[in-house]
């Protein structure tokens, strides 16, 4: 990777001001402080009209110039019990929202349906701001998220080509939001993963924008504005920082797994649904 001079060592310095001001500790509560990110970054902004977006004004299946499916049942790495599809049941669009709904219906092996909508070869993204407006499904054993993985695995398999959780929620710990980043020396199989957490009052009854900011400094996390995650490139080389190459969009609901079925599953709590009122991609400039 190459990396110009003035930003690694920019990127060096706000490393160390960071640890003196936070510590060791990588999950945090509350946003690190970021006065220090100020000085690096004034010459980023976002440009105010999206460059990609779905407003979900149209009924019938998610638009196919936008969004691919991923397809599958087969546990998807953490001992997922639904089977995703391509079916309208499983997502459509209709009332100006898209609606994911995981079924308690029997595909195959798999004890559930769902879906997992992509953007990979349909929108492909390196820094910009990232902004959904979602309404969560609730019941135990729901595991939602919004989130990013890399186009081109230019740095291998997962986790070394990086992962951005922009929301994360499973329903056996209602309202409580997790917005986290993974890379090869930051992942949650070795609890290093740099997350963040807050409590969000009515995250499954009422729509919130969830959003990340990304440039080659930070990712940002917000919940309805306001400021969640901080975590600033250390210029340590592609293990820490593999956010220099392009990203895809992803939106699923899945079921049960290592840590969405943790307390079991409430088999009650489906047609779970989560709805999403819109998903804008705005371009990072220079100021």
């Amino acid at each position: 990777m190459k990396i110009q001079k003035g930003l690694r060592a920019g990127s060096i310095v706000l490393a160390t001001m960071l640890a003196a001001c936070t510590g060791h500790s990588n999950e945090m509560r509350g946003p690190a402080p970021h006065d220090a990110y100020a000085m690096l970054e004034r010459q980023r902004t976002f440009e105010s009209t999206p460059a990609w977006q779905d407003e979900f004004d149209y009924s019938g299946a998610p638009d196919a110039t936008k969004w691919g499916y991923d397809l599958g049942g087969d546990g998807w790495g953490n001992h997922e019990l639904q089977d995703y599809t391509d079916r309208i049941d499983n997502a459509h669009v209709g009332d100006g929202v898209l609606t994911i709904e995981a079924k308690h219906e029997k595909r195959g092996r798999s004890a559930f349906t769902s879906a997992r909508l992509v953007t990979k070869g349909k929108g492909d993204f390196l820094y910009g701001r990232f902004e959904i407006r979602a309404k969560l499904p609730d019941g135990r054993g729901t595991w939602p998220a919004i989130w990013m993985l890399p186009t081109d695995q230019a740095y291998g398999g997962w986790p070394k080509s990086g992962e951005i959780d922009i929301m994360e929620h499973v329903g056996f710990d209602p309202d409580n939001i997790h917005v986290t980043a993974h890379t090869e020396a930051y992942y949650f199989k070795i609890n290093t993963q740099k997350t963040a957490t807050r409590i969000i009052q009515g995250a499954t009854t009422q729509f919130h924008v969830y959003r990340v900011d990304w440039t080659p400094e930070a990712i940002r996390g917000y919940i309805d504005d306001a400021l969640v995650l901080e975590f600033a490139n250390e210029g340590k080389g592609y293990e820490v920082w593999p956010f220099d190459r392009r990203f895809h969009l992803l939106l699923n609901v899945a079921v049960g797994g290592d840590w969405g079925g943790q307390k079991g599953i409430d088999e009650k709590a489906f047609p779970a649904r989560m709805q999403v009122d819109y998903v804008r991609v705005y371009r990072m400039v220079e100021r």
